[in-house]
């Protein structure tokens, strides 16, 4: 049997870390808390619970965080669960027979969100497939946010699910929205990218577009309208962020 450690990101989580931790458990006692910062009970509630604890500074960059976690690590898997997720039964079960298989494999699971009170099944908060379980030395996590995981292993969908307990209101929506736009529209400056204000518009429209036809958002009635709207607006800010950044570089002088 193979050993496994999950991984919990977190900063001001202490609304939820007793529950992940607990969720966790279930399918290893290896719990890894990389905390960036709290000034809540999350990294006491955390120690109290059985987790190990490590702290890295936080410099907006979610990848960072997911590769530093691997430096610390001593078991052969990972797996990696936001603090406001839980697995389901049937997911735990899987995991566990992953460890008891021993296959060298990159596995995902399905994600279901609940967000705004309500839990989604089309838009862009659909149910969706997210890669989270890996032998610990075949994965390295890229983009500072938004972040993908590289691993070139074979791939495998687990049975089970895990819950995304998300936004609870429009303005904890719009202060992530915010901070995530701006993290990357900066990663996309730096690697010189650009934008005019007509492609941000577009970029913008399509988002909704992209949401409520495409991934059939309208099917969820007034939920889809608002959820679309807000992906309009969220894709509109981020290119819109990019195309100021590259404006105020070109009023720089030679």
């Amino acid at each position: 049997m193979k050993t496994l450690s999950v991984v919990i990101l977190t900063k001001n989580e202490e609304k939820n870390i007793v529950e992940v931790i607990n969720n966790a458990q279930k399918c290893t006692n290896n719990i890894l808390v990389i905390d960036s910062g709290s000034t809540d009970r999350t990294v006491d509630l955390a120690n109290k619970h059985g987790a190990e604890v490590v702290f890295r500074k936080w410099d907006n960059d979610f990848a960072a965080q997911r590769n530093f976690a691997l430096t610390k690590i001593q078991t052969d898997y990972v797996l990696y669960l936001d603090a406001d997720e839980r697995m389901s039964k049937d997911l735990i079960k899987s995991v566990k027979k992953v460890m008891d298989e021993n296959v060298a494999k990159q596995y995902s699971f399905m994600r279901k969100i609940k967000a705004f009170g309500f839990e989604y099944q089309y838009g862009i908060f659909a149910p969706d497939e997210v890669w989270r379980l890996f032998p610990v030395q075949s994965v390295y996590w890229e983009n500072k946010v938004h972040e993908r995981p590289i691993c070139n292993l074979p791939k495998e969908k687990l049975h089970g699910i895990v819950e995304h307990y998300t936004y609870e209101s429009w303005q904890q929506w719009l202060d992530k929205a915010g901070y995530y736009t701006t993290i990357w529209a900066k990663d996309s400056y730096d690697k010189g990218k650009s934008v005019s204000v007509g492609s941000a518009f577009v970029h913008g429209m399509y988002g909704f577009f992209r949401a409520y036809i495409i991934r059939f958002g309208f099917l969820d009635g007034w939920a889809g309208i608002y959820s679309s709207l807000q992906h309009l607006f969220y894709t509109l800010m981020k290119y819109w962020k990019l195309y100021e950044m590259n404006a105020k570089n070109k009023k720089k002088p030679l």
